[in-house]
């Protein structure tokens, strides 16, 4: 009998084992405040990328070393902008070609390696890269370049389910890490440059099954879904054609490329929604709701709560996918946005009020500001590229010089909030030459309607890493680089900032004052988001290193530029010597 109860009492301590690193929601609700662990994107739901650490800081920072490296291995270099995720002395990182390491915290050995097999024929707009991945029970899940979702065992890298989210023949791809939020995951599609159909769905995590579905471009059908897959309506996103004459709303694009953000004080899911298709706008006028902008989505429902739209009738690809980022400001919850269209917006998180909105960048030429009343730019109608049918022969537009230029006064590179109350922006300073050619949809092709040339602005930099008071609208500091800054940043309560540079340098500076302490050399250029945990008493910084994304195939001149920057894929992690 004894033995009988002692093989049962075994038998539930190794079941308690075998769950006890099982990732919770209430572990990532709490993910913001976590020092040892990195439980999602964005380092917190809420994006703000700031750790409480401060073993690391401006008196010590200097004394950085390496701990380890790891390589990606392979010819699939490519652009690298992963940020890794740390749990139960694991670091889990994606990389191009839509794989997933698993890697010893310790020693930074490989403890393994998923390789999705992607068909051939797969259309990612902007490079093969992968943004990261989402942890949830025992699983990590993750996007693919074919349009699927990926949930594998933490333990082994095993299969556990497979979910096809669209046609990757049809331009869907996947590029952006999963949210997970109130136990439900969340994931948009990436493909705007082809036609598709944006939109949000949140599915069971464990199974990837479907719970809703929000399409972003208004006109089309939103759903819920039982737990036998059928599917029930949940209202359409607003007015088919009031907003998109004719039918070029159902291949209206407006993809969630980037992924979102959550704050759980509001209850709302915000992602911000890519450029409508095509670029042409005069094919399409009115607003184009809901391209462009800022969608809050009731997590529970699905429904949208409030919309915010940057740049109504876009006709520069400035998209909108911009991380919002929620924070408290005079005692409200506030969300900020550097947009892809030069401006920094400030918005009420709980009904999108728009409080602020202001240039971070030097020059814009599309709009003079932005109507704090009507909350709408005050566009400079000769910046429009012109209409097509109105050019010799109906083959093109007249040709504008925009600022920014298409790739944003910000992209993908996520900004950084700190308990100095400022944002931390990677800001790009460039124009372009830009016109419209007439189109039509075909599925699967590139779906633009507009031809562009980007060039610099001025002599000495492009880049610009900028700390900016969102109450005041000041830059309070700036540094400038001579390459685009195309990777993420991260702040500390060490009063220190970190991010990378196309270059291949990692860098930390005061985050009062900009001023550079300490910088390593990676190897390759710096594309992605730096993350810090605490494991032992040690602090540690780590960041993926390889240049890509973008900026060399799209960039034009600009790429011309930095066409000596070697490619790579690696992850390095740092920390302080013993003493």
């Amino acid at each position: 009998m004894q033995k009988k109860l002692l093989a049962a009492l075994l038998g539930l301590a190794a079941l308690a084992q075998v769950h006890a690193a099982d990732v919770t929601t209430a572990m990532l609700a709490n993910t913001a405040k976590d020092t040892k662990e990195v439980l999602s994107f964005g380092m917190g739901t809420e994006g703000q990328r700031y750790s409480s650490l401060t073993q690391i800081n401006t008196r010590t920072v200097a004394k950085l070393v390496p701990a380890w490296s790891m390589s990606f291995g392979g010819e699939k270099q490519r652009g690298q902008e992963s940020q890794p995720l740390i749990h139960d002395g694991k670091m889990f990182v994606t990389a191009s070609y839509s794989r997933m390491f698993a890697v010893d915290l310790k020693t930074g050995a490989k403890l393994w390696k998923y390789e999705h097999r992607l068909p051939d024929g797969i259309m990612p707009c902007c490079d093969v890269v992968n943004r990261g991945a989402a942890l949830y029970g025992n699983l990590v899940i993750f996007g693919t370049l074919d349009a699927q979702l990926v949930a594998l065992d933490q333990k082994t890298g095993a299969v556990v389910w497979k979910e096809k989210v669209d046609d990757y023949a049809a331009g869907y791809s996947m590029t952006a890490a999963p949210l997970i939020a109130r136990g439900l995951l969340l994931t948009g599609v990436s493909g705007g440059e082809f036609g598709i159909v944006g939109r949000v769905e949140a599915r069971d995590p464990m199974t990837g099954q479907l719970v809703w579905s929000r399409p972003t471009v208004e006109g089309h059908m939103g759903h819920k879904f039982d737990k036998d897959g059928k599917a029930s309506d949940n209202g359409i996103s607003g007015t088919a054609n009031k907003t998109w004459p004719g039918d070029l709303w159902k291949t209206g694009g407006a993809s969630t490329w980037m992924g979102g953000t959550f704050d759980e004080s509001t209850g709302l899911a915000y992602f911000g929604t890519g450029n409508p298709a095509p670029w042409n706008s005069h094919l399409r006028p009115g607003d184009n709701l809901y391209s462009s902008s800022t969608v809050a989505i009731d997590v529970a429902t699905g429904q949208i709560k409030w919309a915010y739209q940057n740049t109504p009738n876009d006709s520069w690809d400035f998209d909108g996918a911009n991380e919002f980022v929620t924070f408290d400001m005079d005692g409200k919850r506030y969300g900020g946005k550097a947009d892809r269209n030069g401006f920094f917006y400030v918005i009420d998180a709980k009904d999108g009020k728009l409080q602020n909105a202001f240039p971070f960048v030097k020059k814009i030429t599309w709009a003079t500001g932005i109507d704090l009343k009507t909350g709408r730019p005050n566009f400079v109608a000769a910046n429009r590229p012109g209409d097509p049918t109105k050019g010799e022969e109906g083959k093109k537009g007249s040709t504008v010089f925009s600022a920014p230029a298409f790739l944003g006064a910000k992209n993908q590179m996520p900004m950084a909030y700190s308990l100095t109350k400022l944002f931390y922006v990677p800001a790009n300073d460039w124009g372009m030459d830009i016109w419209n050619e007439p189109v039509t949809y075909k599925k699967g092709g590139a779906f633009l309607g507009a031809g562009f040339t980007i060039r610099p602005i001025f002599d000495d930099y492009i880049g610009a890493m900028r700390a900016i008071d969102p109450k005041t609208g000041k830059i309070v500091w700036e540094i400038k680089n001579t390459a685009p800054l195309w990777g993420g940043v991260m702040s500390t309560a060490g009063g220190l900032v970190f991010y990378g540079t196309p270059e291949g340098f990692l860098k930390a500076v005061d985050a009062r004052t900009g001023k550079e302490l300490w910088k390593f050399q990676t190897g390759s250029g710096v594309v992605a988001p730096p993350v810090t945990w605490q494991d032992g008493g040690e602090q540690y910084v780590a960041v993926v290193s390889g240049w890509g994304g973008a900026v060399p195939l799209w960039g034009g001149e600009v790429a011309k530029k930095v066409n000596m920057l070697e490619q790579g894929g690696s992850v390095w992690v740092f920390k302080l010597p013993k003493s």
